[in-house]
């Protein structure tokens, strides 16, 4: 999640175990170790692919965590001892293990047993989403003006995990709505990817891939028995197994579950993460070989520019999630003609 909804959540965890001992710096002490696992952004990896996927790596493993959290309750029971080590030990070890729990119910994907296993993404909230953010940054604020607000922050802390768990009923209801229109479009066992569009739970692109196919649907709550408008993007199956066997290839893979978009354009071979952003405004494209006409040739890679964003992108985004406007074509962000698709 964003920096903003890390530091609410942490500020709110801690003023809810310490706030009546510590006052107001527990907000502070919460915000600060809560962002703390994000630190490792700084790092680099020597790699634009190595840096994408080692992100919320070890900073994020639950195995590097809890010991953490007990260095850091013994440190901070040294300079305020009046609040105890087991309390301080409550607010560290939640503060800081909430923060790749709530990261893992992202599309990113995160590391939670590294160095053992595949990146953890539940994919049922969008990376920023003020509906669950809002009820934290509220408890906090009701914190500051009349601390300790104990009933604030805690109402904050539930409603929030409520609506967490809300986003993966509401992900496994559009699950069952897409699976049989791919399954009418011919896509046999297809993987299958649900996840919310931007800043919402209500609106949903469900992503579906085979060898060589590709397509998506938007599809919301608000649609009514509108029927779902399928969209296919081109998929080359032939240039990825050019690739196959390069590292960083494998390692993107791994770290996408294979939800990769490879394409040539020069004499470049770029690999594009089509988990993030929607199709025609991803932010992860990769170049990753080079083609000279014997074969591509592996290169350090590098992170393509980030497609400029749609100023309309808003405003066409609304009149989607209320239904106004039935059908979104993905691939140019506009809507189609009454009568036709995309």
């Amino acid at each position: 999640m964003d920096s903003i909804t890390q530091a609410a959540l942490g500020a709110a965890l801690a003023g809810a175990v310490a706030g009546k001992t510590l006052g107001r710096s527990a907000l502070l002490t919460g915000a600060l170790l809560g962002t703390l696992p994000d630190l490792d952004v700084v790092i680099d990896y020597g790699s634009a692919v190595a840096n994408f996927t080692q992100h919320r790596g070890f900073s994020h493993s639950l195995f590097v965590l809890t010991p953490l959290a007990m260095l850091f309750a013994w440190i901070l029971w040294r300079w305020k001892p009046q609040l105890g080590y087991p309390r301080w030990l409550a607010l560290t070890g939640l503060v800081l293990l909430t923060h790749p729990l709530l990261d893992s119910f992202t599309t990113y994907g995160t590391q939670l047993f590294w160095p053992f296993g595949a990146p953890v993404a539940v994919s049922s909230i969008f990376i920023i989403d003020p509906l669950y953010t809002l009820p934290l940054l509220a408890g906090c604020i009701a914190f500051l003006i009349r601390p300790p607000a104990t009933t604030a922050l805690t109402t904050g802390i539930l409603v929030s995990s409520l609506y967490l768990v809300w986003t993966v009923v509401a992900q496994q209801i559009m699950t069952d709505r897409v699976r049989p229109a791919f399954a009418k479009a011919g896509l046999e066992h297809p993987t299958i990817l649900v996840q919310p569009m931007p800043f919402n739970s209500i609106l949903w692109r469900a992503t579906a891939l085979t060898e060589d196919r590709h397509v998506e649907i938007v599809t919301g709550f608000f649609d009514g028995d509108i029927s779902l408008n399928l969209e296919e993007f081109p998929r080359d199956p032939e240039l990825a197994n050019t690739v196959s066997d390069f590292p960083e290839a494998q390692r993107l893979d791994w770290f996408t579950r294979g939800f990769l978009s490879y394409q040539l354009s020069g004499e470049q071979i770029t690999a594009t993460d089509i988990r993030l952003g929607i199709p025609g405004a991803h932010p992860f494209t990769f170049v990753i070989a080079t083609e000279h006409g014997d074969g591509p040739e592996p290169v350090t890679s590098v992170l393509e520019p980030r497609p400029p964003i749609n100023p309309e992108a808003l405003s066409l985004l609304w009149t989607r999630l209320t239904g106004e406007t039935p059908v979104l074509c993905l691939a140019s962000l506009t809507t189609p003609a009454a009568g036709q698709s995309c």
